[in-house]
């Protein structure tokens, strides 16, 4: 499943928090779009960007669905685009991504997401989604443009991963710790020193 599915990197919000275009911000001498898509072509899939008017890269750039924004855009392009393989779906801020994660995710591939969760929280950045979501993803974006990919959720078949099988594959959590503040991009950086 792995050698088929599409590394969709999220890079359509306006990173009001961050105060430039997260894509292109540096950690450790490269940009974060660059880390997540390192990672992904290291788990080996094919990688292209949603939603950004920056280019990562020399990667392709397909822009959000008009009158769209937000991740739940971003993904609906992404399975449009997918031709119906599996769809990998990573932030654009989440530079330590694991290749070993992302290739487990899909491993588990039985639903028409699969999705990790933290604490309570599910990592809807940090997933594989299936082209079956499509007409559920219209659906709900036809009735509110700012819907979310929590509102996918109530209506779609996931299978949710839990900590502990996460961590039984090495994933400590870093996997969709975000950059979102300078802040949170100085705390990064001196981990990585």
């Amino acid at each position: 499943m792995v050698s088929n599915a599409l590394g969709a990197i999220l890079t359509g919000g306006e990173s009001t928090r961050m105060g430039e275009d997260k894509a292109l911000v540096e950690l450790a001498g490269t940009s974060l779009g660059l880390w997540v898509a390192q990672a992904l072509e290291a788990a080996g899939l094919d990688v292209v960007t949603f939603g950004g008017q920056q280019r990562v890269g020399d990667y392709e750039t397909i822009p959000d669905p008009p009158g769209l924004r937000g991740p739940l855009a971003g993904l609906l392009a992404a399975l449009d685009y997918s031709e119906h393989r599996p769809v990998f779906i990573a932030a654009v801020d989440q530079p330590l991504l694991q290749p070993h994660t992302v290739q487990a995710l899909l491993a588990n591939w039985t639903h028409d997401a699969v999705i990790p969760v933290d604490g309570e929280a599910p990592q809807v950045t940090c997933a594989v989604y299936r082209a079956t979501c499509l007409p559920t993803i219209r659906q709900i974006t036809s009735v509110n443009s700012d819907a979310s990919v929590r509102d996918l959720l109530k209506y779609i078949n996931v299978r949710f991963v839990e900590r502990d099988e996460w961590t039984a594959w090495g994933e400590d959590g870093r996997s969709w710790r975000s950059v979102d503040t300078p802040e949170d991009l100085a705390a990064l950086e001196q981990l990585l020193r």
